[in-house]
């Protein structure tokens, strides 16, 4: 994905504090500065926001994942967007890379809330004019918005990753549950791969116990896929699985690397030779210093996404 010649007319970018480093690099793929703004808190740490230059007319793409600590992001993206519809934007599009909350996208039991809907119609009311995202943890969560809602797939970016360290010989990609199959055989269809499965039975949340895999791993380098690691429970039992079986070796990608808790030390002392995670989320140290998890980048895939929003151009044929 090359970078283009001229920066898009009428169009600012706009950064909250969640992935300052993403939002850089965003602005320099499209060769824009970013709008400038104070994002701050008050004594008692309510967000205060002021933007420092004219927005009045202009399509503005506002850069903030709701990650960790979540509610806190989620405030300042809401009070961006509101300070921007005050300020007479002409279109407001939420750039959220990581969008949070997406994991309590249905009813699981009585009494319990569906917050990636209502987060949904938060972003919405406070003015948003459309939403761009990546690999929404599941798809039916563009359908609690009802305004525009782009949903990119960082597929392309693994792939290339993938071909670029790994080649293509001896492949088999491997989904660590059953619900992450559809994925597992897209990535496995553009690398001209086999695929396996993990049959898992989760006893408690958070916990992961690995019963068997779904077909022959002996001396392939196994790589698992999934959209987010989280605890990281599930891939590295995954990969203790798949040595088991005969694997050469393991890797992991996944798109959001949320790595909370004990995750990453979990990871580091995991026989996994790595696991490769992009830039949604901005790291930790922990995260950064650890030698088996690596980041790429997916900077110029939203940036040109971006950009061809600003164009009124076709979004869905960067997957074509």
């Amino acid at each position: 994905m090359s970078e283009n010649n001229a920066a898009p007319r009428g169009m600012k970018l706009l950064a909250g504090n969640s992935n300052p480093t993403l939002a850089g690099d965003m602005g320099r793929y499209l060769k824009l500065p970013l709008v400038k703004a104070v994002v701050r808190r008050f004594a008692d740490m309510e967000v205060f926001v002021e933007i420092q230059e004219n927005v009045r007319g202009e399509d503005i793409f506002v850069i903030q994942s709701t990650s960790f600590p979540a509610n806190d992001n989620l405030m300042e993206l809401l009070i961006i967007i509101d300070a921007l519809r005050r300020s007479s934007a002409r279109r407001i599009t939420a750039v959220i890379p990581y969008f949070g909350y997406a994991r309590q996208d249905r009813k699981v039991g009585g009494r319990t809330p569906i917050s990636a809907k209502l987060v949904a119609n938060l972003i919405t009311g406070a003015g948003a004019h459309r939403v761009l995202t990546v690999d929404l943890h599941a798809g039916q969560i563009q359908g609690f918005f009802d305004i525009p809602t782009d949903n990119l797939y960082a597929m392309p970016v693994i792939v290339k990753d993938i071909m670029d360290y790994l080649g293509q010989d001896n492949l088999m990609v491997v989904s660590p549950d059953v619900g992450g199959v559809v994925r597992a055989r897209a990535l496995a269809k553009r690398l001209g791969a086999d695929v396996a499965i993990v049959d898992k039975r989760r006893e408690r949340a958070g916990e992961s116990e690995v019963m068997n895999i779904i077909g022959d791993v002996e001396g392939r380098s196994c790589i698992l896929i999934d959209d987010i690691v989280d605890s990281g429970g599930t891939i590295c039992n995954a990969a203790e699985a798949l040595l088991r079986e005969g694997a050469k070796d393991v890797c992991a990608y996944a798109t959001h690397g949320v790595l909370s808790g004990g995750a990453v030390a979990r990871i580091k002392g995991s026989k996994l030779k790595s696991l490769v995670v992009t830039d949604t989320i901005a790291p930790t140290p922990e995260v950064a210093q650890c030698a088996n998890i690596r980041r790429i980048s997916i900077a110029p895939l939203i940036g040109e996404a971006m950009r061809r929003i600003n164009n009124e151009e076709s979004v869905s044929s960067l997957f074509d």
